[in-house]
């Protein structure tokens, strides 16, 4: 053991000196021949610890996301050399695996579309279809990052991981920013533009590369490692966590693949004695107490018998409510001329007629929209009706877009 240990800190003192040099300048190749030999053998998790180690240790998150590609290329002969895993149809990594395959099945056919464009007239690629063949791309391709973002990744920061994740995932929005540009460009070609269409070509040979990239540090660095190091539980949860995203450019095939464990379900908290355990989390009753309280939106709740259960007391609630009421029926909280409305809603609820109400008015110079909302269980039993209103006045005069960081001066607490 103490052999092993003494091994894995070498090659990792000496996989650190290559980035370091990497990362002040020294060539490439140069550094490539010299460390080739030491770095034969060398696995995905050794690679993880080794960029942790880099930005615990003060290298920023974006100079190691810069020499990203540059690792790769680095280590690509050696962990070629390793034997690549095998996965049963339905677990996640085989599921990961068929969703590269099928994205670069369509990265070559959008290729092929943009050399299209400049065909002869006979076969020219239509710009509709080279925006479908986009729109789809970059819609699946997201939904497979988002799925490595929320499910994979906080598996291994629990783990103490966090810097490579860290780094994949700024990645990942750097391909999708060139993807909306690449769409955005799109207007230019349909003007018979030589130049936007030169333009297209070298923007999509970035981005093919950069995705092919991705593509292969996800299946030879991330895959492996979560495969040593996630129980069998923990890909149980993941699995039942992919349903939330549905199918991500194709069906993968048959679930040959199940879990031995089941899910567990997840709380966050590891004190839960005054925890109150919900289906994606746990909160104690102060946490939850604040939550509904600070919500841009007023809520009151009426249960299956009518009666006034709950109100949030928010600091600029719509519609005055007292404690009062709670336990009285909400027919009495009516003014007599409206109750038949209110009546109306909560039987149509009731016998699952509808499932909402929306209404609209002008009150004293604002803008206010009420949903009302049958509240059910799992079984789609009726529990009672949840009242929700909103002041949207500024929500209705927002135009265009905000991305950056603005605070509003009527919303920063005073000195």
């Amino acid at each position: 053991m103490s052999e092993y240990l003494q091994n894995h800190e070498y090659k990792q003192k000496i996989l650190k000196g290559l980035i370091q040099d990497l990362h002040n300048g020294r060539d490439f190749n140069e550094v490539k021949k010299e460390f080739s030999e030491l770095v034969q053998g060398i696995d995905a998790t050794e690679i993880a610890d080794m960029e942790q180690r880099l930005i615990t240790e003060g290298m920023p998150p974006e100079e190691i996301k810069k020499l990203c590609d540059v690792h790769a290329a680095v280590f690509r002969d050696a962990l070629s050399q390793n034997e690549q895993p095998e996965y049963q149809p339905g677990h996640p990594l085989y599921t990961l695996k068929h969703e590269n395959d099928e994205a670069r099945k369509l990265l070559d056919e959008i290729d092929d579309q943009i050399e299209g464009l400049t065909a002869s007239a006979g076969q020219k690629v239509p710009i509709g279809e080279l925006r479908k063949s986009l729109d789809f791309f970059s819609q699946n391709l997201d939904k497979h990052f988002s799925k490595k973002e929320n499910i994979i990744f906080p598996y291994l920061e629990r783990r103490g991981i966090t810097g490579p994740p860290s780094v994949m995932w700024s990645v990942d929005d750097e391909i999708r920013g060139m993807l909306k540009e690449l769409k955005n460009s799109l207007k230019n070609l349909e003007q018979e533009n030589s130049q936007a269409t030169t333009t297209a070509e070298e923007l999509f040979s970035k981005i093919k590369n950069k995705v092919t990239e991705m593509f292969y540090k996800e299946e030879a660095i991330l895959s492996p490692m979560l495969k040593e190091s996630l129980t069998d539980q923990e890909w149980a949860e993941i699995k039942e966590q992919e349903a939330e995203f549905g199918e991500v450019f194709s069906v993968p095939g048959a679930d040959f693949w199940q879990p031995e464990a089941t899910a567990a379900k997840f709380t966050g908290i590891n004190n839960k004695s005054s925890a109150v355990e919900l289906d994606t989390g746990a909160l104690t009753p102060q946490q939850i107490n604040a939550l509904l309280t600070n919500l841009p939106v007023d809520i009151t709740f009426v249960d299956e018998n009518d009666e006034v259960r709950y109100f949030s007391q928010t600091k600029e609630r719509v519609f005055t409510r007292t404690k009062s009421i709670i336990g009285r029926k909400v027919q009495n909280c009516h003014p007599p001329e409206s109750v038949h409305v209110v009546e109306k809603i909560v039987n149509d609820f009731k016998s699952g007629k509808h499932n909402t109400a929306d209404f609209w008015l002008e009150l004293n110079g604002k803008f206010i929209y009420i949903k009302y909302l049958a509240v059910k269980d799992e079984h789609g039993k009726y529990m009672g009706t949840m009242e929700v209103s909103q002041d949207i006045t500024a929500l209705r005069a927002l135009e265009g877009e905000r991305r950056l960081l603005q605070y509003e001066k009527s919303n920063t607490p005073p000195n």
